[in-house]
This record gives C-alpha cells, structure tokens and sequence, in this order.
C-alpha cells in the first residue's frame, strides 16, 4: 500500500478498534488461479501474539481453504492479506478555503483503512468451529434489543451448520494502518472539509469529519 509518512497511523489501539468496529474483511489469498478475494466477518484477538490474531470461517464449498490447507501445487502454506475499510468520505475542492484563494485545489476521497498479513490456519474441530461461532454470533448481536443466540436453533439444525464451514484463524504478523484524513490540507480547508461532510450528512461523512477535526485537537 502506498503510504506517505503524513497519512500512516501506527497506533495499535487505533487500528484494532476500526477493526472492531468494520469487523467485515476482504480477505485477499492467492492460489492456483491467481488472486481470489472473500468477503468474511472477523473476530480480533488483540491478546494472542505480539499483533493479535483473526479468527473467523468461510463455507466449506469455499475451494480457498484447500489452499490454506494444501499450498499452492502442494509446496508450503500461503499468506493472505485482509483489508478492513473504516469510514470514507468524498471530499469536493468547493470545501477548502484555499479554493477562493488561489484555486490550487482538487477532489479527493478520504479514508481509513487497516491492512492485515498473516498466513491462515484452517480449523475443523467442531468444538473449535462452535467457540467461534458462538463468539462472533455474541459479538455481532450484542446491538440487537433482543440478541439471537445459537440455543434459539434447534440443536441438530446448529450441527448440520457447523459441518458445512471450516475454521479460519490468522495469527497477525504485519498490520499497517492509513488514515487519509486531510492531514496535507491547511488548518482553514481541513475546517471547511469538515463543515462540508456535516452538510452532506450520512454515517461515513460524520465519522470522517470527526477524524479531520482530530488532527486539530491533538495539535499533530
């Protein structure tokens, strides 16, 4: 990832609480028919290991996991990439103060993402496969008024389900977070920015204009 030093977040809390908070995963691996890319929910285990660790599942009739199993032609285990995209947000050069100024002004999107490397390891114990679903099936509902809980299934209908996904755990060797948020734009466009996505409205816009205005607040 092209990471200029001004836009490189190194904060382990921070990169572990966007992915806390945009748990769902492009899961980036590559086998004997190039590049594949899946879309998985993770759970982090920021306790396990010096970076944390992923855990999570894909459908058994997923062929990536025999990848994870076998290596590519049979010669070893396969690293992965998993890309976690925090709030984005356009930002229109209408925005800046520098625009009524000189005009020296272009659009850009913002955005925070996290990027994480590892090599997968594939899981098929039951009891595993049931802790992990159970952990993330809590975690995802924890915000519902009345949490789903797997004991609301009848029991057989849960061990048909479980046989039909394999384990993923992804023990983290490098993560590298970008957060692009208007750290190059002078303090007077930055306010305009964030005066901008206040004005478009929407979840992203909001989220994305706290983080501008942080850089103010913590004098970076």
């Amino acid at each position: 990832m092209y990471l200029p030093h001004h836009f490189a977040e190194t904060r382990t809390e921070r990169l572990h609480a966007l992915i806390a908070t945009h748990p769902l995963g492009a899961l980036v691996t590559l086998g004997p028919d190039g590049l594949t890319a899946n879309h998985i929910p993770f759970l982090l285990d920021s306790a396990m290991g010096a970076h944390g660790r992923l855990i999570g599942h894909v459908a058994r009739n997923n062929p990536v996991w025999n990848v994870w199993r076998d290596g590519i032609d049979g010669d070893g285990s396969v690293p992965a990439l998993v890309i976690f995209q925090g709030p984005v947000a356009y930002i229109s050069p209408t925005w800046y103060a520098t625009k009524q100024e000189t005009h020296e002004v272009v659009p850009t999107y913002n955005y925070a993402v996290v990027h994480v490397h590892g090599t997968p390891v594939i899981h098929e114990d039951p009891k595993w496969l049931r802790g992990v679903v159970g952990k993330l099936t809590r975690t995802m509902e924890a915000g519902q008024p009345v949490p789903w809980k797997m004991a609301d299934a009848p029991a057989p209908f849960v061990t048909d389900q479980v046989t039909k996904i394999v384990g993923i755990e992804i023990p983290i060797d490098r993560i590298v977070g970008k957060w692009k948020t208007s750290q190059n734009r002078p303090a007077a466009d930055r306010a305009g920015a964030v005066a901008g996505l206040h004005a478009a409205g929407g979840p992203d816009a909001a989220a994305m204009a706290d983080l501008i205005a942080e850089i103010d607040q913590s004098g970076s």
